[in-house]
């Protein structure tokens, strides 16, 4: 089959999403809201953080008041709220995991992405099978990754079927480790847009949260940056993505952008306006919001040239401020970002890391360092997952494998609800204890073990102080973990 606008695109899958014809992202109404919240009041700034730690979703136009605030003391009552909302909702955790790039081929023409069609300077390939499982068997065997981001290109050879068999063949490796064994139990999916018909198959073969990235928001833009007559190009098939997705039956999806292509401020209210518009549409939000950053990229001149007003502290701005807009919303900073950077935004409220990141294709097997003409972008942030478990640790911050709710059917609308009251943290801050203390004594070293005990101790302190009812069972399969079980939840 080949993969052109005409043989891909169904556009009935895009206009029964539309109101009035159009789609839900109106460029000029967000560019009006923008310029009307200028110099927003700080008591009026101030009434719309007690709404965020209330956790509602703001209206876009509360959104632009605080991407507008540059009041120092402001700032940090924005980070301080921000915070504080991780915390209720999430708990004093952050979940780890790692990309896997199972196929660099891909139809498009992206004008900043390695892997376009008309980069000749790329090496592409696509994983076997047998290739997708020893990445996988190397990721969860020698660093102990429970959760795995698959990426795919968009191409006849990464289909749908092929897709749900990659899930498939994650999902059957089994590694043995020092005293238990190690295996993948939740696989996410970034991959383009796709039909109905394509999404029930992946969401057959055990799909965790769906990724489609806009990249940006702004339609011209969009059309810049996507020539006409590619897939990619039609902007109606991509914001409506989600939509399909969750009508082919699957619960979470996952947003982003692609920050540097256009104004910072005008995205964040595009991803606040789609959350907006998925809780209208099926009263179900994104379950994680992505915020990368356009990163040097083989073949790409744009890739090389940025706009340059997404300085470092506007894209601390950026994540608080989605932090309070969407409150319930998981956020990602990956290891496109400095170490710096990543740390420095855990204190502003992001939920996900990616550690022991390697995106060339079969990278992890063959312990590969970063090539530029065999990888998507060069990363930022080099550190192990021990590393950055460890990094945490210090900070007083445990480290979550936890998988437990998805495999518990809180998924979609009931995780959502477990998220706004809070309930869910209760149960993260379980599990993570659980699949802490699993990773430490299956993979740490012993001076890992020695700065991340003191998390543990304190964790599980808390935990019989707050839920003494549960302790009991809770210290049970806490010690059955010690003499060698695994996967044990709540």
């Amino acid at each position: 089959m080949k993969f052109t606008p005409d043989t891909v695109i169904k556009r009935d899958e895009i206009t029964r999403y539309y109101a009035n014809g159009r789609d839900f992202i109106d460029d000029e109404l967000i560019e009006r809201q923008l310029e009307a919240a200028r110099n927003p009041d700080p008591a009026r700034v101030r009434d719309i953080l007690a709404k965020s730690l209330a956790i509602q979703t703001l209206e876009p136009a509360e959104t632009a008041l605080l991407l507008h605030v540059t009041d120092p003391e402001l700032r940090r009552e924005m980070e301080e709220a921000a915070l504080k909302i991780k915390r209720f909702v999430y708990d004093n955790r952050i979940v780890t995991f790692a990309p896997m790039y199972i196929s660099s081929f891909c139809v498009n023409r992206c004008r900043y992405c390695g892997f376009s069609s008309e980069n000749d300077l790329l090496k592409r390939r696509c994983l076997t099978m047998d290739e997708i499982k020893a990445e996988a068997a190397a990721m969860t065997g020698r660093d102990g990754h429970k959760r795995v981001m698959a990426v795919f290109g968009e191409h006849p050879i990464s289909g749908a079927e092929f897709i749900a068999q990659s899930l498939e063949a994650i999902y059957s490796v089994n590694v043995k480790t020092r005293h238990g064994t190690s295996n993948v139990r939740r696989i996410n999916v970034n991959a383009a847009p796709m039909s109905i018909d394509d999404l029930k198959i992946i969401q057959k073969g055990g799909i965790g949260t769906f990724q489609v990235f806009q990249e940006t928001y702004h339609h011209k833009t969009y059309a810049d940056m996507h020539p006409a007559g590619t897939v990619k190009g039609d902007y109606g098939w991509r914001i409506t993505a989600m939509h399909r997705a969750f009508d082919a039956g699957i619960d979470d999806v996952g947003l982003g952008v692609l920050f540097g292509l256009h104004d910072w401020r005008f995205e964040v209210m595009g991803l606040v306006t789609h959350a907006r518009e998925l809780e209208r549409f099926r009263g179900i939000g994104p379950h994680t919001f992505s915020v990368p950053r356009l990163h040097p990229a083989s073949g790409s001149e744009v890739s090389s040239h940025p706009l340059d007003d997404f300085t470092d502290d506007n894209f601390k701005h950026a994540v608080t401020v989605l932090r309070l807009s969407v409150p319930y919303t998981g956020l990602i900073v990956t290891a496109r970002e400095s170490p710096e950077l990543r740390d420095a935004c855990v204190d502003l409220g992001i939920t996900q890391m990616d550690a022991s990141t390697r995106i060339g294709i079969g990278a992890y097997a063959a312990q590969a360092g970063q090539e530029i003409d065999e990888q998507q972008f060069l990363l930022g942030d080099p550190r192990t997952l021990e590393e950055l478990i460890c990094d945490l640790a210090r900070r007083g911050i445990i480290t979550s494998f936890c998988t437990a709710g998805y495999r518990c059917g809180r998924t979609g609308g009931c995780i959502m609800d477990s998220l706004k009251t809070g309930k869910e943290g209760t149960f993260c801050k379980i599990n993570a204890v659980l699949t802490f203390r699993e990773w430490l004594d299956d993979f740490a070293s012993p001076a890992s073990v020695k700065i991340c005990e003191p998390v543990i101790k304190a964790e599980l302190a808390a935990i019989q102080e707050n839920y003494p009812k549960f302790y009991p069972q809770i210290l049970d399969r806490y010690n059955r973990i010690c003499a060698g079980e695994r996967d044990l939840y709540f």
